[in-house]
């Protein structure tokens, strides 16, 4: 089990971790990404952990395989050691995204059918039938975004999460 393990089961970022410890977050991250701690920074993670330090090193040292050039090669693609609220923020600022392109899409196309409709068939406005199919799903997609409705939502999932690591609220 290392050290990302270790402060998941309790629920912490790396910056509550780096505070409780003393410790900066640059370090945590790196002692999370294999890199071997020194032995203040391992005694400071003993004591907040409530272990020996021999016991904390061999759980430290046991998850770090990997050899020394793939620990120091992250992918473009990959945010280097976000903390929760961070990976939270940046999920929903990408679920405000799409219902923004979706409300867009939506005025764009229907706006589109409404000239077809008026320049084919002025006396029969069969353009609502979509825009109202279509509006009750940029209604839902909105409330799901803005969580207008809170059923499933991040306390949730807290939750969730607690109960499968086996901690108690």
């Amino acid at each position: 089990m290392g050290l990302r393990k270790l402060r998941l089961q309790r629920a912490w970022s790396q910056e509550h971790l780096a505070q409780v410890s003393g410790l900066s977050v640059r370090t945590i991250q790196r002692i999370e990404r294999g890199q071997s701690p020194s032995l203040d920074s391992l005694k400071s993670l003993a004591s907040v952990f409530e272990k020996s330090s021999s016991d904390l090193e061999s759980l430290l040292c046991g998850t770090n395989t990997q050899a020394p050039s793939e620990k120091a090669t992250p992918d473009m693609n990959t945010t280097i050691e976000n903390s929760a609220e961070e990976q939270r923020i940046i999920e929903h600022v990408k679920e405000l995204k799409g219902f923004y392109t979706h409300l867009i899409t939506y005025v764009v196309v229907i706006s589109f059918l409404l000239v077809i409709n008026l320049v084919t068939s002025a006396d029969y406005l069969w353009v609502i039938w979509p825009a109202l199919g279509w509006g009750i799903g940029i209604v839902n997609h909105g409330l799901n975004v803005f969580e207008v409705f809170n059923l499933f939502g991040a306390r949730w999932e807290r939750k969730q999460i607690e109960k499968r690591l086996g901690r108690k609220l």
